[in-house]
């Protein structure tokens, strides 16, 4: 018998309230990290409350179109590492996450920081 692998990818609107605001304080844990193995371990909540697997970058972001003026309001959840995901706004300081763009949103209408 084989098992179904876990998605890499899950849609953060579609989740539970439970569900989503697990994500966000993990989210926020995971922004404020001061050790590699906290930020981990943020990241691998914010994996179980959205049933993917974690990927092996250990880092999952929500597509910035979620919340940005001008995004589409693609809220999926997503390995950073994913070649076409776009850099919307750099990590403010003694902060780790930026903001990014999904690749399919990188794909079909990037919002790149301008310098």
């Amino acid at each position: 018998m084989t098992h179904a692998r876990p998605s890499l990818e899950a849609d953060y609107r579609t989740l539970s309230p439970v569900a989503q605001a697990v994500i966000d304080k993990a989210m926020d844990k995971a922004d404020n990290a001061l050790t590699t193995s906290d930020y981990t371990d943020a990241m691998e909540y914010v994996a179980i409350a959205a049933g993917i697997a974690l990927p092996a970058s250990n880092d999952l972001a929500i597509c910035s179109c979620r919340n940005d003026a001008g995004g589409c309001g693609c809220s999926v959840i997503f390995d950073t590492a994913l070649p076409g995901a776009v850099v919307t706004a750099v990590n403010d300081p003694d902060c780790n996450l930026s903001q990014l763009q999904c690749p399919t949103c990188g794909h079909d209408h990037p919002r790149p920081i301008t310098d």
